[in-house]
């Protein structure tokens, strides 16, 4: 059996124990297929991680930088009190629409609002509102923003607060310095800018799984 079918058993076993996908996530996942999304959304474990992460943070108002079709965006904001918030920020119409009606399919429209047009665009328009601060973010979008995307939240946030920064192992690519490609050069500058942020403890962890070769920085806002 080779390395990565171990992995793949591994993972179905945990998400069969810990996190099974029920109809609505299953059908976001198959309407996202379908509408000709890329296969990129996090896998189920991930979710139920994101998930139980603003439910220990006691998040009520949560900020996602990426909806793709929607299925993290659900396993989020179902962590959320009945008063909660999810604003979450999509470059493509196209996902967006496809997202909204998986949101809308989980009863969770009132609760989440999609905007749609470039990240950084939308993160300047919305601290222009100066909202409430964020108790979570979540940072899945284009990688060679990812630094910039990391400074939003930092000004979106408060002391205690989340920030979570999906992909950035790169199957292995983010520790190879001979590597000049927009999205790992954007990831380790974003890692560099955590570990050096005086505002910020933060970590990254390795994964594998259905998703691969890959893993998370998680950062914590400090006063």
């Amino acid at each position: 059996m080779s390395e990565s079918q171990v992995w793949d058993d591994v993972d179905d076993y945990f998400i069969g124990q810990l996190a099974p996908d029920d109809e609505v996530l299953e059908a976001a996942l198959r309407d996202s297929e379908a509408a000709g999304l890329p296969e990129i959304a996090v896998s189920a474990a991930e979710g139920k991680l994101l998930h139980l992460l603003a439910q220990i943070q006691g998040a009520s108002r949560v900020l996602e930088i990426g909806t793709l079709g929607g299925y993290s965006t659900i396993w989020l904001a179902r962590a959320l009190p009945a008063d909660g918030r999810l604003v979450s920020l999509e470059f493509s119409p196209k996902h967006a629409e496809v997202a909204t009606r998986n949101l809308a399919r989980a009863g969770l429209d009132k609760v989440v609002e999609v905007r749609v047009g470039p990240a950084l665009e939308s993160l300047a328009e919305l601290a222009d509102e100066e909202p409430a601060p964020f108790d979570l973010v979540f940072i899945d979008a284009d990688k060679s923003n990812n630094p910039h995307y990391v400074e939003w939240a930092l000004k979106l946030t408060r002391p205690g607060s989340l920030i979570i920064v999906d992909n950035v192992v790169r199957g292995g690519r983010v520790a190879d310095p001979d590597n000049t490609s927009p999205d790992v050069q954007g990831t380790r500058t974003a890692i560099e800018l955590i570990g050096s942020h005086a505002r910020l403890s933060g970590t990254a962890i390795q994964t594998v799984g259905r998703k691969g070769y890959d893993g998370f920085a998680l950062a914590r806002v400090l006063a």
